[in-house]
């Protein structure tokens, strides 16, 4: 049985073994080894410059390892970037959609993009604007939007093709905190359908929300497991307590 097949039957999402990444002599992603099961919550943190950026770039096919590999959905990220493409969802800080056009034009923009028919694009916007309560905003450009409907918005448009991974980096930065729980309320339910979501987050409280953590420090990931398990281990009340433990000790700078 293949690697892959065995992460599929085993119900991961994403397994990667020693994957590593340089830019000449620096080594921005070293060697870490992890996975992450079907339908969790993963959080991935690490300070500015611990290499998360770097690490989700290889994992969404975008940046090819320098050793080492991983398997999303099931596809190997250097030989199956098509299939992973086609697998998975995906969020930036920039909201991913174009602030010029209007709420209808950007899902059906994506909706095209990820190959629905107009018929699947159509019954899925109207179920999308029917749950966020933007229905009477369908024909209002993006731009105009509050901040946080616009990452209500781009998260949901990140799953209209149903991908079975979502990558959100940094989906709340900027937002009020009610704005931030209402978003996790849409993370807690993509979950539910069976989602798996991979999240990066500045926020040590949204860290408690995940399912499992894991922690970067100068590329490598130096811990892992439930919120529980490592304020156990570290015996500190909060994760933002762990994390400022563990990032203490980083020696590098900005990361690519």
């Amino acid at each position: 049985m293949t690697l892959a097949a065995n992460s599929a039957s085993n119900g991961i999402a994403i397994d990667a073994q020693d994957l590593t990444r340089r830019f000449g002599s620096f080594v921005a992603v070293d060697h870490i080894t992890f996975d992450v099961k079907a339908g969790e919550v993963f959080g991935f943190l690490g300070a500015n410059g611990a290499g998360k950026t770097t690490a989700i770039k290889m994992l969404v096919g975008l940046l090819a390892p320098s050793e080492g590999t991983a398997h999303v959905a099931g596809a190997d990220i250097r030989t199956q970037r098509d299939e992973i493409k086609r697998s998975i969802g995906y969020m930036s800080q920039r909201f991913s959609l174009y602030a010029d056009l209007t709420v209808r034009e950007n899902i059906r923009l994506y909706g095209g993009i990820y190959g629905l028919t107009p018929d699947q694009i159509a019954e899925r916007t109207k179920r999308m604007l029917d749950n966020l309560g933007l229905s009477g905003s369908v024909d209002d450009l993006v731009g105009d939007l509050p901040l946080g409907w616009k990452q209500k918005l781009a998260f949901s448009v990140a799953l209209v093709h149903e991908p079975k991974i979502v990558f959100l980096d940094e989906p709340t930065s900027g937002v009020d905190p009610i704005t931030r729980r209402q978003f996790w309320e849409l993370i807690y339910a993509a979950a539910a359908r069976g989602t798996t979501v991979f999240v990066t987050t500045h926020y040590m409280d949204e860290a408690e929300y995940c399912d499992r953590i894991s922690i970067m420090v100068d590329g490598k990931i130096v811990e892992l497991g439930t919120p529980a398990e490592l304020k156990e281990k570290y015996r500190t009340e909060t994760v933002d307590d762990v994390f400022v433990r563990l990032a203490r000790g980083a020696t590098k700078g900005e990361a690519a």
